[in-house]
């Protein structure tokens, strides 16, 4: 069974790298944009030729936020066109998609969420470049494809990469005292269970006939909620380090891009679905 992996150097990639002796019935092709480039149907034909893929993960993406309110063509050009590509070639080769999608597709509005967060059914409405080109890359790929999966995260961290705990870290071992923001509410995601979902999701393919009412568009994070703040406290209190934390609101830290002051997944459909159990987000800080 081949499994072909974009974006392999990029944090998620590296993680499926990190567990991926754990599945020797798979036969995984980890390309790094050089090798496999998203933006181009020819490479994306010729890797696809080479390959012959039963299963593409798309980990490939344009994440800068900021940098995307500015670089629109770039940003576009990678989840969009970059998707568009890749539903193309699996749609030629009879391969299943999973692609990677985020919770910035959603406007951030508590009220029009549940209790347990946004659902997959809810209404998209991104308020930014990033969030909106990423919900055009899941469109194009929905007009494209039947056999997909789309898997919207958040916050996603691990040891690979550059990420808001590897930036705490760093911090940590430069200055006694830090300012983080309070008032944005979301779900940190360890990248490598993220990976270990994406892989579940493959193996349940791969074990069980006639899953085609499966596909579709799941959300998947770790459990519970916090701040950034409440995720920099934790991280210091783990790894136990004295740093003084000071809370702020998103006023006093203004970006180029506006964030979702609420983004937590309701994680329901996957957990039933697929019958995976999701650990609490403090739990796998050190994982």
């Amino acid at each position: 069974m081949v499994v072909i992996v974009t974006g392999a150097n990029g944090q998620l990639g590296q993680a499926i790298q990190s567990i991926a002796d754990q599945y020797p019935s798979i036969d995984f092709v980890f390309c790094s944009s050089s090798e496999l480039d998203i933006t181009s149907s020819v490479s994306c034909e010729a890797a696809f030729t080479k390959y012959k893929p039963d299963f593409c993960i798309n980990t490939a993406a344009y994440t800068a936020v900021d940098k995307a309110e500015t670089d629109v063509e770039k940003a576009r050009l990678v989840n969009v066109i970059g998707a568009k590509n890749l539903a193309e070639s699996c749609k030629q080769n009879n391969t299943v998609l999973l692609h990677i999608s985020t919770d910035f597709v959603f406007d951030g509005i508590v009220a029009t969420s549940g209790s347990k967060g946004y659902r997959e059914t809810d209404a998209p409405n991104p308020q930014g470049v990033y969030g909106q080109t990423k919900l055009e890359g899941e469109q194009a790929i929905q007009a494209i494809l039947e056999k997909y999966f789309i898997i919207r995260t958040s916050w996603v961290y691990s040891q690979f990469g550059a990420n808001f705990m590897k930036t705490m870290l760093r911090l940590a071992q430069e200055k006694d005292s830090i300012s983080v923001v309070n008032d944005q509410i979301g779900t940190p995601t360890n990248a490598v269970d993220l990976a270990e979902c994406l892989l579940k999701i493959i193996n349940t393919q791969i074990l069980t006939p006639n899953t085609q009412h499966l596909f579709g568009i799941y959300n998947f994070s770790n459990e519970g909620q916090c701040s950034w703040y409440e995720f920099a406290v934790e991280i210091f209190k783990q790894y136990q380090l004295s740093v003084n934390v000071n809370p702020i609101p998103s006023s006093a830290y203004p970006t180029p891009a506006k964030r979702p002051a609420y983004s937590v997944l309701d994680k329901s459909k996957i957990k039933t679905v697929f019958e995976i159990t999701i650990s609490n987000w403090q739990k796998h800080i050190k994982k």
